[in-house]
């Protein structure tokens, strides 16, 4: 499976500037990809004001993720700004090819920034089948709650979409890098770059990490589209030879 992640600059609060920018960069991909992951709020940074941005679930980003899912013929996913019954929503997409859309509502709100006060908690992790692997995906704060992102449904891929600031990008990587190795899994993380209107500056280090914690992409600061392979026959002989899932421990989640 070939994915592709595009780490970039955002434009503030600017959805039609946003989508001009990532479509002229799927545009530019050479190779076929399978999945196009974009960062957290890709069409607005990481807003607390919603009113003027939110969009619903018929809105023209769902409407433009689903065009371009068709004509590139590969999954597009990242999050955005939604409401929904009075309520706001940080929620990840997930398109597929055919225009079927998968949805998250990002679990663990950022109180430092007050989230938890502007946005309405999701509570249902989901796993994506798509193309033999199957796809747990999540957004930024929820990199620091090891306990609900466990793989306790033998998922292949765990993918991170964030705006996650360069004054904490250190815990970004050391934690990416946890759960790629207490997962047994493929680890992707998408950031983004430059300085929002908050003056809060993001430096990237989008990466990804394979299911032993090594780097198939290693952090990148600049702007810039990076095609990673994964290849899921290798993780599962691995997986098969340590067998380190099978000693996890059983726990519900409340």
């Amino acid at each position: 499976m070939k994915i592709v992640l595009i780490q970039s600059p955002l434009v503030w609060e600017n959805p039609a500037a946003n989508r001009n920018y990532f479509e002229g960069k799927i545009n530019e991909i050479a190779s076929t990809a399978d999945v196009i992951v974009l960062p957290e709020m890709f069409a607005t940074g990481f807003t607390m004001n919603p009113v003027p941005v939110a969009e619903t679930m018929q809105g023209e980003t769902v409407s433009w993720m689903v065009t371009l899912a068709k004509a590139n013929n590969c999954a597009v996913t990242g999050s955005l700004v939604i409401t929904e019954e009075a309520n706001f929503y940080n929620r990840l997409f997930f398109v597929l090819p055919s225009g079927e859309i998968r949805t998250y509502d990002k679990r663990h709100l950022f109180s430092l920034a007050g989230e938890d006060k502007v946005y309405t908690s999701g509570a249902e992790k989901i796993i994506i089948e798509y193309k033999g692997f199957k796809i747990c995906p999540l957004i930024c704060y929820d990199l620091r709650f090891p306990v609900f992102s466990r793989n306790v449904e033998d998922y292949d891929v765990l993918i991170y979409v964030a705006n996650w600031p360069k004054p904490r990008v250190n815990a970004w990587d050391s934690l990416l890098k946890a759960r790629a190795i207490e997962n047994l899994c493929y680890t992707i993380g998408v950031n983004r770059i430059g300085t929002d209107s908050n003056n809060l500056e993001y430096n990237g280090h989008t990466q990804a990490i394979d299911f032993l914690g090594n780097f198939l992409l290693e952090p990148q600061e600049k702007e810039g589209v990076f095609v990673v392979e994964i290849d899921k026959q290798t993780m599962l002989e691995t997986r098969a030879k340590l067998n380190f899932l099978n000693d996890k421990d059983a726990f519900q989640l409340l």
